[in-house]
């Protein structure tokens, strides 16, 4: 009887060490190699966006030199007109609502900038940051335990205000 080989020699086993040093030895480049790769398709992407946006603000510049779009611009924005131009500006908002709708515009989101500005010197009048108008309470009536220095500078801002 033959005797029994084993199954694992000194070879195999020799070999198998060799093969997982070589596993692990590749493993660290091969990973380093796709994430470099990740992010050279990223890099790539930033500067298409980056070229993309150089091509816009390219067109902007451009437009922003023709006299035809800035005169344009302020009438859209600015509500500017020209002379001898007869010009209207509706100042009721629901009117002005239903006539942007049945003509398929958007009502603009913001209002106009020299609305804004009245809104706000309106508020630093008042002392009150920015709040709107409506939604302001109003004064508290003097009472009559004040001393009458108080009560006439209650007065005074009340009218004032």
């Amino acid at each position: 009887m033959a005797a029994k080989r084993p199954q694992l020699t000194g070879r195999a086993a020799i070999l198998a060490v060799v093969v997982c040093a070589i596993a692990m030895s590749l493993a660290y480049p091969v990973r380093e190699y796709v994430a470099q790769r990740r992010q050279i398709a990223q890099l790539e992407e930033q500067q298409a966006n980056a070229l993309r946006k150089l091509q816009n603000l390219e067109e902007r510049r451009r437009r922003l030199e023709d006299p035809e779009y800035i005169k344009r611009l302020a009438k859209e924005r600015l509500f500017y007109c020209e002379p001898g131009a007869d010009c209207y500006q509706v100042l009721d908002e629901e009117t002005a609502g239903t006539a942007a709708a049945k003509a398929g515009t958007r009502q603009p989101e913001r209002p106009a900038w020299y609305l804004t500005l009245w809104r706000s010197f309106e508020a630093a009048d008042k002392g009150r940051p920015g709040a709107p108008a409506a939604r302001q309470s109003p004064a508290p009536a003097a009472s009559p335990s004040r001393s009458p220095s108080a009560s006439a500078s209650a007065s005074a801002s009340a009218s004032a205000g």
